[in-house]
């Protein structure tokens, strides 16, 4: 019951800073962004699932990061910084676990994918003379592929469609900020990556299950 109404608030809180973000006054705007992710830690930290806790403690440690890189975002290299240590906290989670193999042609799509972007994305960056940025976006892109890799490895389709929903939303947030403008952009941005949040989070139960399955 709880869990369901956890749901039905991040949705609303999420909606409303998504589609009404505009009628949102400036000073408000962060704390708005924010209320989401702190119901999603909170739709994290109350489930109670067996034989994971380290795996729900690292989810709720990525998650917190996550949360900080919202708010700390106006600052871009600040709030870069804390969604990488956020990916990087989803990755030791996800690494814990090893319920399957990752094919090969995922395997194959996720480098394609990610020497593209860079090449892309990172290359726009240094012709601007901004070494360091376009360093660090390789580094990102690096990152959140790796944890699209090992969310495979969890067998939980929450955890894998979170994990790609997630890099969507990167990859629109580097296009639109970096190389072009692009539509709806912020509805985008943020739908998909308050949607890949939530299904990290519940993946929290649904590995619990996998596991469990796995120990009886």
């Amino acid at each position: 019951m709880l869990k369901k109404i956890l749901i039905g608030f991040i949705i609303l809180f999420g909606f409303y800073y998504i589609f009404l973000f505009s009628h949102i006054a400036e000073s408000l705007k962060l704390l708005f962004k924010v209320i989401p992710m702190l119901l999603i830690i909170i739709l994290a930290a109350v489930q109670k699932p067996l034989h994971i806790k380290k795996y729900q403690l690292l989810i709720i440690t990525g998650l917190i990061f996550c949360m900080i890189g919202d708010y700390t975002l106006q600052w871009f290299l600040v709030g870069l910084t804390s969604f990488l240590f956020g990916h990087v906290f989803y990755i030791f989670a996800f690494s814990t676990t090893n319920e399957q193999k990752v094919p090969s042609w995922a395997k194959i799509t996720l480098l394609l994918y990610g020497v593209c972007m860079a090449i892309w994305i990172a290359g726009s960056v240094l012709k601007t003379g901004e070494t360091i940025l376009s360093i660090a976006v390789i580094a990102y892109i690096s990152v959140i592929l790796t944890m699209g890799w090992t969310a495979i490895r969890t067998g939980s389709k929450f955890a894998i469609i979170g994990a790609l929903l997630f890099i969507v939303s990167d990859s629109y947030l580097a296009i639109n900020k970096f190389v072009t403008p692009l539509a709806f952009s912020h509805e985008v941005i943020m739908l998909t990556y308050y949607s890949a949040q939530v299904l990290i989070a519940l993946s929290i139960l649904q590995y619990s299950e996998i596991r469990s399955k796995v120990v009886q």
